[in-house]
C-alpha cells in the first residue's frame, strides 16, 4: 500500500508526540511532587519500562513488514523508535547514577560487584550505545551489510534488559511477564516471517 510523504511526516509527528508525552507527564508529576511515597523508584520503573517497550516495539517492525507487505512503509519508524528507546535508557541510567549512586564511582562499582541486575542493565545500555551512534544515514551507507549485522544487537540488548527487569523485581512479582511474552513471540516470529517472505518471493518469481 502506497503512502504519501505528507502522511509519513504526519505519522512521524504523532510518533514523536507519543514517545515524548510520557516524559512530559513524568516531569509534570515531579513538579507537582506527586510521584508517590518513593519518587526515585517511580522514575526508575517508569523510564526502565519505557525503554523496554520502545525497544521491543522497534523489533516488531521487521516481522510485521515481512508478514504484511502492504505495511512496508513502517520500516521508516524503526530507527526513530530505537533512538527513543535509547533516550529512555539514558534517562533510566541517569536515574540510577544520580539518584541511587549519588554520582559516586565507588558506590557504582560496589553495586556492579554485588548486584547482578545492575550488570544486566548496564550490558543492555552498552549494547544500545553503538546502535544509537550508527543510526545516521551516513553510517548505513558506510557500513553497508555490516550495519544490519551490527543492529541485530538490539535483540541482545532487549534480552539483557528483560534479564535486568526480572532480576530487579522481588521474587513472585510477575510484572515483567507481558513484555517477556511479546519479546519471545518476536524472537519466534523473526525466522518464521523471514521464511514466509522468501517463500512468497519464490512463488512470485515462478
Amino acid at each position: 500500500m502506497a503512502i504519501s510523504n505528507r502522511t509519513i511526516v504526519g505519522l512521524k509527528v504523532l510518533v514523536h508526540a507519543a514517545c515524548l508525552a510520557p516524559v512530559a507527564w513524568l516531569l509534570w508529576r515531579m513538579v507537582e511532587n506527586n510521584l508517590g511515597p518513593d519518587p526515585t523508584a517511580t522514575v526508575t520503573f517508569f523510564t526502565g519500562r519505557g525503554t523496554l517497550r520502545l525497544l521491543v516495539l522497534s523489533l516488531a517492525i521487521t516481522p510485521v513488514r515481512r508478514l504484511i507487505p502492504q505495511l512496508a512503509w513502517i520500516i521508516r519508524f524503526r530507527r526513530m523508535l530505537g533512538l527513543y528507546a535509547f533516550f529512555y535508557g539514558c534517562l533510566h541510567l541517569l536515574t540510577y547514577v544520580g539518584l541511587y549512586a549519588g554520582f559516586s564511582v565507588a558506590a557504582m562499582i560496589d553495586d556492579i560487584t554485588r548486584r547482578r541486575f545492575i550488570v544486566a542493565g548496564l550490558v543492555s545500555w552498552l549494547l544500545m550505545l553503538p546502535l544509537a551512534l550508527t543510526s545516521t544515514t551516513w553510517s548505513i551507507r558506510k557500513l553497508g551489510k555490516n550495519w544490519a549485522r551490527l543492529h541485530r544487537l538490539a535483540y541482545l540488548s532487549a534480552f539483557a534488559g528483560l534479564t535486568h527487569y526480572w532480576w530487579g523485581v522481588k521474587q513472585g512479582v510477575l510484572t515483567p511477564v507481558p513484555i517477556t511474552i511479546v519479546f519471545w513471540m518476536l524472537m519466534l516470529a523473526r525466522p518464521l516471517t523471514s521464511w514466509w517472505s522468501k517463500r512468497r518471493t519464490v512463488r512470485a518469481a515462478s
